[in-house]
Formats: structure tokens, C-alpha cells, sequence
């Protein structure tokens, strides 16, 4: 088998295991392509050659959200009927370059079925690394869990931290993995010595927590996590240095981010 045919294999083998509810098989689809050796896809070009600055990915549009489409080997290119260029990249590439734009995906938009679209939070996974961060869709909502002191505790490390300006918090259900309380932090600077400060503040907190409940972290300035844009947008602070208001408000729960159910497949 040729390196091409090699390269192509696994991505299509998976792809081929993917339907609603599956999401092992589409974990292991996004493995396939975070992997050099095993994630190539060509790229649908709109306008430009490969490698010409005016080069310009194909795009569409489903259920509102951007896509990039894609095939994921020469038979599947000449399947498409596709008569304009084309860019052969590695999956981690091609996710690097869309996610930050809020593109997905979309693989083989021409087989029946209409293929598989990868929305950019999971594209951000690839890039980042896909044990980095929670499997999607997620389901965010305010915990329901009684921890009193530990959020008393955290509150008062915090309060002792100048560069926390606020905590909040959500409980995340990933599609694959345990649940997990997250923190978010607020912080006023992010120097070496502040983020010092602020992972000694929760070190120094967590010994509150009960055995058992794993508890993660999320910087409320990163504009592309999928639970900091909960955060943001449904939770009040349970600590706020400037407004002293720990009323946290009731969420909704829902896939924040992502696609509504099955629109991927």
C-alpha cells in the first residue's frame, strides 16, 4: 500500500464506525486525525491553488455553525465530483487553522448520509491535545452538590490572592469520562508570580473537597473553552473581590457550544 493509502486508511475505517450516539467511535475518529501518520484529509479549495497565498478553504453552513469541508482520500476526491483545487494537510494542521475562526470540519459532505461534521471545540481538542481537554458535547449546569466549606475556604484563599478578581463554578458531564466540578478563575494578571499565587490558592483549598470528587480549573480569559463560555455567559461569581455578590444564579443544562444533538452526523 502506498504512504497515501496508508495515511487514509484508519481516518476512513473510522469514520465509517461514527453514527449518533457512538461517541467512542468519534473519539477515535478525532484520535485518527490528531495522528501525522494516520490524519490526512484534503482540503476543498474555493479559490487558489495548494500553497498560493490566495488560497481559500471551501465553506458551509449547518445549523448555523461554519464548516470547512473536506475528503478523506483521493477515491473519496474523485467520488465528490469536486472540479476545483484542493490541499492535502494533516488533520492537526487543518484544525490549527480553523478552530480559532470558530470553523469546523466536515468530512465527505458528498457520501450518503452527508458525512461527518467535527465542530471547532472539538477541532480546539486536536490542537491542543485531545486528553487536554473534556470530550463534547458537554452538559454545564451549576452544581448541585453541597460543598459549603470548601467554597467558603476557596473564597477565603482567594480573598488572601490580589490577582483573583472572581470565582465561578459549573459541573461539567463530558460525553465520555466522569463528571467533574470546574472553577473558573477570574484573574487581574498573569504574570509567572501571580499564576503561582493562584495554583498555591487552590492547592491550598482542595483539601477541602471530599475524596472522590474531581475538581479541574478553567481561565475565564480563554475565548475558546467551551466551559469559560458557559461560565461567562450563565454563572455569577460565588466570590467577587469588586462586588462582594456570591448569589451564584441557576443555568440551564445543555451542550453548550456544540451543534444541537445529531446535527454532527
Amino acid at each position: 500500500m502506498s504512504a497515501s493509502g496508508t495515511t487514509t486508511g484508519q481516518v476512513e475505517h473510522m469514520l465509517r464506525q461514527v453514527t449518533p450516539g457512538r461517541y467512542d467511535a468519534y473519539e477515535a475518529l478525532l484520535r485518527a486525525l490528531a495522528t501525522p501518520t494516520s490524519g490526512q484529509v484534503w482540503m476543498l479549495l474555493w479559490h487558489g491553488q495548494a500553497g498560493s497565498p490566495d488560497a481559500q478553504y471551501g465553506n458551509m453552513e449547518v445549523e448555523g455553525y461554519g464548516y470547512a469541508p473536506c475528503v478523506t482520500s483521493a477515491q473519496e476526491l474523485s467520488a465528490s465530483g469536486w472540479n476545483r483545487s484542493y490541499e492535502v494537510v494533516d488533520g492537526l494542521e487543518a484544525a490549527r487553522a480553523l478552530y480559532p475562526d470558530h470553523y469546523g470540519l466536515w468530512l465527505n459532505p458528498h457520501a450518503p448520509g452527508g458525512g461527518v461534521g467535527i465542530p471547532w471545540l472539538d477541532l480546539r481538542r486536536i490542537a491542543s491535545g485531545l486528553d487536554r481537554q473534556p470530550a463534547g458535547p458537554l452538559r454545564l449546569s451549576e452544581p448541585a452538590i453541597e460543598i459549603p466549606q470548601f467554597y467558603a475556604l476557596l473564597a477565603q484563599n482567594a480573598h488572601r490572592t490580589p490577582a483573583v478578581r472572581a470565582l465561578r463554578r459549573a459541573w461539567v458531564q463530558p460525553a465520555l469520562g466522569a463528571p467533574y466540578l470546574a472553577i473558573g478563575l477570574d484573574v487581574y494578571d498573569t504574570s509567572p508570580p501571580a499564576v503561582d499565587a493562584v495554583r498555591a490558592m487552590m492547592q491550598q483549598s482542595v483539601g477541602a473537597v471530599p475524596d472522590g470528587l474531581p475538581v479541574s480549573t478553567v481561565a475565564m480569559t480563554d475565548a475558546h473553552d467551551p466551559v469559560a463560555l458557559w461560565l461567562r455567559a450563565n454563572a455569577r461569581p460565588f466570590y467577587d473581590r469588586e462586588a462582594h455578590a456570591p448569589a451564584p444564579a441557576q443555568a440551564p443544562a445543555g451542550g453548550y457550544g456544540y451543534p444541537p444533538a445529531g446535527s454532527r452526523y
